[in-house]
Order: C-alpha cells, then sequence, then structure tokens
C-alpha cells in the first residue's frame, strides 16, 4: 500500500462521536415517529405500522439476542424475504455491535453451509418458510446456538427437525420496550454479505457502521430522497444491503414499503402496491422493471410518475424499457453500478446540464445506457492490462478499479496471498469489469473481463450486443456469450427468449444488429429457450451458458 496520511492541525468538533447504523432508525422513530412503513403478511394482506412501534420491536429484538447470549462481535444469520422483521432485524443486530449475516436464501446448502461455517455464526432467524432450507444445512454448522423462527405459527405448530428452537415474537414479547445503545467503534463490522461464488467459495464482505453511515448519506444525496419520498425496497434485502436502500430511506425518513415474498410472477400485485402507496423510489433490476411495464401496457393503466427514479442495477436496462416508462408514466430509471464490494454505489447516471445542452434527444438516451458518474467520496481509474491508465475518450477500455470510504479493502479472513492481486498496490479494487471513461465523465461498463469475447484477435462487448438484440420488439430477455471456436478463439452465440406467441428468426436476429455491429462480430448462432439462465441475485448466469454450449462450434472447421 502506498498510500500517505498527512497529519494537520486538531480540529474542535467531535471527531470521536461514532457514525452508528442505529443512529439513524432512533433519530427518524424520535422525529418522524408517526411515519408509515407498509408491510405485506404472508397471506397476502398489507398492514401499516410506523417508526415508533418499529423502533421498540428494533429495541426488544436487540435486548433478546443479548437475552439469548448474543455478544459483541457474534455473527448472526437471516434467512428471511423481505419483511417487517428483516427491516427491524437489520437495527437490532448491529445496535448490539454484533454482525447481521445475510443469507443468500438461493444458495445452494453447501454455499449456504460455507457461509454460515466461514462467518461463525451463532444464531440464524429464519422465516417459517424456508425452515426446509435452514434443515438442509443444520447437521453442517456445528458453531449454530439455535435457530429463531419468524411467523405467525405457535413453536408447539411447527413440524422441524432444529434444535434449539425460539419464536421471534415470543422473544419479543418477553423483552423490555427500552434499551441503552452501546455506542460501538464505528469501524465495527454491522453487517456481512458474501459474493455469489461464481468464481470459487462466496468471499466475505463486512461493511462497517462507518462506511453503511456514509453510504446511506451518498445514496440519499444521489437520488434525492425527501420527506415528501416513499420508498420500496425491492431489491432483496439479503442482496448486498438491499443495495443500501433502507438506511437511505430511513435516513430520510421515508415513508418505506416491504413487499414481503414476492416474485416476478407477482408484478402486478407489485404494480398494484406502487400505485397505491404513492411510491417514488424504487431500486430494482430490468429483469423487474420489464414486467412492470408490461403490467402497465396490458392493464392500460398510465400512473403519473414524474416523481418516481428508479434505480436500476445487475444489467443494464435497455433504452426500449427506460424510454417506455419514461413516455407512458413519467418515470425515470436511474441506471447506476456497484457491487457486494461496493456497499454497492459507485456511479449515477444523471444528466449533466451541459450533456443536456449539447446532445440530442436520442443521444441522451443513449447516455443513460452507460452506469454514470462517479459519486461524491468515490475514487476510480480505469487501467490496461499494464496497470496504466486508458485515455479518458469513451472508447478505450480497460479494468474499472475504485477506492472510497464504503468500498472494500479486503475480504474477511481470507489469506493475504489470495487477497493481493484482488487490489492494486495503490488500495483499488479490481472490479473485473471492463469499462471506459468518456470525456464528460460517464463510465460505461462494456463487459466483465470473463465475460468479454475475443474473436480473432478482437474484442466483442457481450454487453452491447445484448441490449441491441433487446430492442427487438419480440425478445422478452437475451444473453450473449463467448464459445469456443477451432480458428476464431472464441464466437459469439446468442441466447434469447422471445415473448409469449412471439416470432423471430436467427437471420431477424443477425439483420437487426448488422445495423450496429461489423459482419465478423455478428452471432453465427441463435439459441431460443424458454427463459435466460439466473444467479440467485437475478443476473443472467453466463458460466451455467458457457458450459451449456461450449461444444455448440466443435464441428466447425479450423479454416471456417
Amino acid at each position: 500500500m502506498t498510500r500517505t496520511i498527512v497529519h494537520g492541525c486538531p480540529s474542535t468538533m467531535g471527531d470521536d462521536v461514532q457514525l452508528n447504523t442505529t443512529t439513524l432508525i432512533r433519530h427518524a422513530a424520535r422525529t418522524h415517529g408517526e411515519r408509515e412503513i407498509v408491510y405485506r403478511e404472508p397471506d397476502g394482506s398489507w398492514q401499516r405500522y410506523d417508526y415508533a412501534r418499529c423502533y421498540e420491536r428494533v429495541c426488544r429484538g436487540a435486548n433478546a439476542l443479548r437475552a439469548l447470549g448474543v455478544q459483541p462481535g457474534d455473527a448472526v444469520g437471516i434467512l428471511d424475504w423481505n419483511n417487517r422483521e428483516h427491516f427491524e432485524l437489520y437495527w437490532s443486530i448491529p445496535g448490539i455491535a454484533a454482525v447481521m449475516l445475510q443469507l443468500n436464501l438461493r444458495l445452494a446448502p453447501d454455499q449456504l453451509a460455507y457461509v454460515m461455517n466461514h462467518s461463525k455464526a451463532q444464531f440464524v432467524l429464519v422465516d417459517e418458510t424456508l425452515l426446509p432450507a435452514a434443515e438442509a444445512v443444520a447437521d453442517k454448522v456445528p458453531t449454530i446456538k439455535g435457530w429463531i423462527v419468524i411467523g405467525k405459527k405457535p413453536l408447539s405448530a411447527l413440524k422441524t427437525t432444529l434444535a434449539p428452537l425460539y419464536r421471534y415474537d415470543d422473544l419479543l414479547a418477553a423483552a423490555p420496550p427500552e434499551i441503552a445503545w452501546p455506542e460501538v467503534d464505528e469501524r465495527s463490522a454491522a453487517i456481512a454479505c458474501y459474493t455469489t461464488g461464481t468464481t470459487g467459495a462466496p468471499k466475505g464482505v463486512y461493511y462497517s457502521h462507518r462506511s453503511i453511515y456514509l453510504h446511506a448519506m451518498a445514496t440519499l444525496c444521489n437520488y434525492g430522497n425527501s420527506l415528501d419520498d416513499c420508498t420500496m425496497l425491492l431489491t432483496p434485502m439479503f442482496h448486498a444491503s438491499c443495495w443500501g436502500t433502507p438506511q437511505a430511506a430511513t435516513l430520510g425518513a421515508n415513508k418505506i414499503v416491504l413487499p414481503g415474498r414476492y416474485t416476478m410472477d407477482d408484478m402486478d400485485m407489485i404494480t398494484e402496491a406502487v400505485i397505491r402507496e404513492n411510491v417514488t423510489v424504487m431500486p430494482g433490476a430490468p429483469v423487474l422493471f420489464q414486467p412492470m411495464l408490461g403490467t402497465l401496457r396490458a392493464k392500460g393503466l398510465h400512473p403519473d410518475w414524474h416523481k418516481m427514479r428508479m434505480p436500476c442495477g445487475a444489467t443494464e436496462p435497455p433504452v426500449a424499457l427506460m424510454r417506455g416508462l419514461f413516455e407512458e408514466t413519467g418515470a425515470e430509471i436511474i441506471h447506476a453500478y456497484g457491487a457486494t464490494e461496493t456497499s454497492p454505489l459507485v456511479t449515477v447516471n444523471r444528466y449533466k446540464p451541459s450533456a443536456r445542452a449539447e446532445l440530442s434527444e436520442d443521444e441522451l438516451w443513449d447516455l443513460k445506457r452507460k452506469q454514470g458518474l462517479p459519486v461524491s467520496g468515490i475514487d476510480v481509474k480505469i487501467l490496461d492490462f499494464e496497470d496504466q491508465t486508458v485515455p479518458a475518450d469513451g472508447k478505450t477500455s480497460g479494468e474499472l478499479c475504485i477506492r472510497g470510504p464504503w468500498i472494500t479493502a479486503t475480504y474477511y479472513d481470507m489469506p493475504q496471498a489470495d487477497v493481493a492481486h484482488r487490489f492494486t498496490d495503490d488500495g483499488y479494487w479490481r472490479s473485473g469489469d471492463m469499462a471506459t471513461l468518456d470525456a464528460r465523465g460517464y463510465v460505461k461498463i462494456v463487459d466483465r473481463t470473463k465475460d468479454v469475447i475475443k474473436s480473432g484477435g478482437e474484442w466483442i462487448s457481450s454487453i452491447d450486443m445484448e441490449n441491441a438484440i433487446m430492442a427487438i420488439p419480440q425478445v422478452l430477455e437475451a444473453a450473449v456469450i463467448g464459445v469456443p471456436h477451432p480458428k476464431w478463439q472464441e464466437r459469439p452465440v446468442a441466447i434469447v427468449a422471445l415473448r409469449k406467441g412471439a416470432v423471430l428468426s436467427v437471420d431477424d436476429v443477425r439483420t437487426h444488429l448488422s445495423k450496429r455491429f461489423a459482419d465478423w462480430q455478428l452471432p453465427d448462432k441463435v439459441v431460443f429457450v424458454d427463459a435466460i439462465a439466473r444467479t440467485s441475485v437475478g443476473k443472467a448466469n453466463k458460466k451455467v451458458m458457457r458450459a451449456q454450449y461450449q461444444d455448440l462450434y466443435a464441428g466447425a472447421t479450423p479454416g471456417a
């Protein structure tokens, strides 16, 4: 590490007052106690309470965990949907200096057990509908001292092999409603998130109280949250701290909507709730926003969403989706970028005044395809394969490297030899994403280093090709992968899922792509499927697809 910190004149400020996450809910309950929190029950009904009543349950939850023996530094896992209890535990667990371990409920049992063991989890809170997932790993996690069930059923009605077993609501009822919160060292871990392990075992990223607090302020500022806003926690709450949305919304004393358990088939229900509750901030991914737009069109709905901001990550949102929502409702999809290692906010795509003044309407829409401007507090640089900074010409690509107060500087309990190559000498995290930087300061991800297609010595961006295919009206979703080729090293393969009843040919796809891509870049193979394989967090699972189609060009002659 080559950083040097210079010490100047001491300040007169309260610099030793620690930034603690629990401060956010405590202040919201104190000043905005009447502010609504709307949550969906397992039976589908919607209920309401407020910050004041939520805070009382937060205090009871913290006292209950202490009574069970949870100590500072202990990891407490959560297997839950986007429920009210999950939101409460976002505050209760870190508030007593323990670590809230976010457990991806879509992980395979072996990976879930690995995360619990690696983090040395002491207790796990589990929704009653997820008891089978907990039972599948219970005998593999000897550190667990107890399982706490979230749900309506009494313990006597539960059929489970988990032991010892407690019930969340029973623990709350027996716990005091007030607590004297400790002032936790702000550099202590508050939330533990694990990567999904697509390139090996999951890696632990432990967010500090300080990093979460600063990230919440940055999120609030960049999405423009105010006291008038209503935020729906649509992003899975087990993924990257729900993109920091719970903390930012609470910092802004927003009305909060918790949709509970839902799937992409529930977009009618979600859309109705968004309209009914006047939601104005809703982070999510294209895989969720696309069917939402479909619901609006199918039902002939044109809600006034001119105040709606929809921060969008996971994959690049197609222009057709962004433009469709804006023109039909007024909603703005805000393209953003981040990762588990970055808390996740790194860039946000908002129009600079200079861009509005200089670019045409079509050029502005094309600009929204970029991941955006680095947010204040974050430093980025783009390095070539010799670790030299590439020019900011919007064309030359390299690996995006990131450093900042809410960017990880290492991985939890990982050997230094395995950590070193993931960071630059001056402490920037190597993202593994290939990116460009233009003269206006906008970052554009052109591919993952592992996903970029190298054909005949030239690079082809799978992301740009995917989004071009997504612009075809008949296409529901698409992925482009590189597959081994005996002559060209790799060739692109387009994997396409069509809308119900739609018809499209290979030639149709190639003809459409020829408007933007050279002939040599066009995919020789287009595979039509019912649905694109996805990871546990909704991203296209290219690892699985590459394995599935790795022999697609095996029969091609070397001269072809």
